[in-house]
């Protein structure tokens, strides 16, 4: 086969990845372009050698993809657990909701990396009240005040 031929499927595979949500079809159209550039640079290689070449650079990329470069860059983070972290928990109320229905209420640990955070709650809030979050609304927290427990 010609060195462009190797290119054009290659290339192929690298526009057809954008369509699949895989990301493993750029692998092998990367083996096609390595196996057109030592073409053009004038390897001798019979076609068996070419689609050998072809085979063996695509399962070299997959490996070092899957293996090696794709856990190193795992998301360590728990921003995709920031509801399930923040229901439930309590913390008190250090400004009373104004016009607006926005209030703030800090917490004892922070919460989700910060202490404060702006409040909604469909209740009455009153400066030191003890609330609960129910809900995350964007960058907002909805409340509802914590029952008092003590004893009376």
């Amino acid at each position: 086969m010609a060195y462009w031929l190797w290119i054009v499927l290659g290339i192929t595979l690298i526009i057809i990845e954008a369509f699949v949500p895989s990301f493993s079809i750029v692998w092998f159209g990367l083996g096609a372009v390595i196996v057109g550039a030592l073409l053009w640079l004038g390897l001798p290689l019979g076609l068996t050698a070419q689609i050998l070449a072809w085979a063996t650079m695509s399962s070299v990329f997959c490996v070092l993809w899957f293996v090696v470069l794709k856990p190193r860059m795992r998301d360590k983070t728990t921003a995709g657990i920031a509801r399930e972290t923040a229901l439930g928990q309590v913390g008190q109320v250090v400004a009373e909701p104004g016009p607006n229905g926005l209030g703030r209420v800090r917490f004892s640990t922070p919460l989700l990396g910060e202490d404060e955070w702006p409040v909604r709650s469909t209740d009455p809030l009153h400066l030191g009240d003890r609330v609960t979050v129910v809900d995350i609304m964007g960058n907002t927290l909805l409340v509802s005040p914590k029952p008092n427990t003590e004893a009376q």
